[in-house]
């Protein structure tokens, strides 16, 4: 790494019902593995993992919250200072898909709009479906969000999310940068200095 390198953190907080897989997805990310052993997250969790991408680093801190209404009052206070979000929901329980418009009201009412994604998991129950990729489809296109279909188990498509926020981030970044570079440049251009 050269020293003009630097590291851009993004804080990414994982929010929906409990047993849809969100533990599971950062596990598999950041560790590289998969446990079939469900374990219900009390308040929050914490993961971390740098990634690379067209040359710029990132540290994605990642913050799994408890889907569970009881942890409420404790993963909400996590979410602030949030840059991304992550809404998971589940193949296999339509309560998840039904309370993905909540989820995403509670992170607005608590850091605002950020770039926000929607997860649609366990892909490979798409069998026994409850959810079917067309309602995702339409859930996604309805609130404007770009949708991800995984398997973490079968480690489908779950990089791919965490790589698409960093360049989301990224592009947002460099279009701000240029903004505001032609914002001093109009400024300068009027007479101002």
């Amino acid at each position: 790494m050269i020293e003009e390198d630097f590291e851009v953190c993004i804080k990414v907080i994982i929010v929906g019902n409990g047993a849809v897989g969100k533990s599971s997805m950062i596990q598999r990310y950041c560790k590289g593995f998969f446990t079939k052993n469900y374990k219900k997250t009390i308040g929050v969790d914490f993961l971390e993992k740098e990634i690379e991408i067209e040359e710029d680093l990132f540290r994605l801190m990642l913050w799994d919250t408890a889907g569970q209404e009881e942890y409420d009052a404790i993963t909400k206070s996590y979410y602030r200072g949030a840059q991304a979000c992550i809404i998971v929901f589940s193949t296999v329980d339509s309560d998840s898909f039904e309370a993905v418009p909540i989820w995403n009201q509670k992170v607005i009412d608590e850091v605002g709009h950020v770039n926000t994604v929607l997860v649609l998991n366990k892909m490979d129950l798409i069998r026994g479906a409850l959810v079917t990729e067309l309602d995702a489809d339409n859930l996604a296109k309805k609130m404007n969000m770009k949708l991800f279909k995984t398997s973490v188990k079968n480690n489908e498509n779950v990089n791919d999310i965490f790589t698409y926020l960093a360049q989301s981030h990224m592009q947002f970044s460099r279009e701000n940068a240029r903004n505001s570079s032609l914002s001093q440049y109009r400024y300068v251009q009027e007479g101002n200095i």
